[in-house]
């Protein structure tokens, strides 16, 4: 099974963006640690400005992944900063009967969004 971090990385990648994995897995914790607490996944263009940050998870958990995200002072400076910040939730999807495939529901979030 693919992960929701291989499916972003393919999917900005072939949007012509350079893109690098930035959460780590803490051994003692024995847990993942995003960057800044909220990113996953941080990507450039030469044609975008700044830098896109992505949170990625499964498509049940993105409501969740955004409140945990714009609860962050981090994701306001980020934004402010002039950067970018996306949340993906993947999931398969289909007709019944026919093959599911793996489809993305991105959301963009803007520092006129957060409190």
């Amino acid at each position: 099974m693919t992960s929701p971090t291989e499916h972003t990385l393919s999917l900005l990648r072939g949007e012509g963006y350079i893109a690098a994995v930035v959460e780590h897995f803490n051994p003692w914790a024995k847990i993942r640690q995003d960057l800044f607490g909220f990113i996953d996944i941080v990507a450039i263009r030469s044609d975008v400005a700044g830098v896109l940050a992505v949170q990625t998870t499964s498509g049940a958990n993105i409501t969740s992944r955004i409140e945990k995200s714009m609860g962050k002072k981090e994701l306001f400076i980020w934004l402010k900063a002039g950067n970018q910040f996306e949340v993906h939730g993947w999931r398969k999807m289909g007709k019944r009967g026919a093959r599911k495939l793996w489809q993305v529901d991105r959301r963009k979030i803007l520092k006129e969004m957060l409190h």
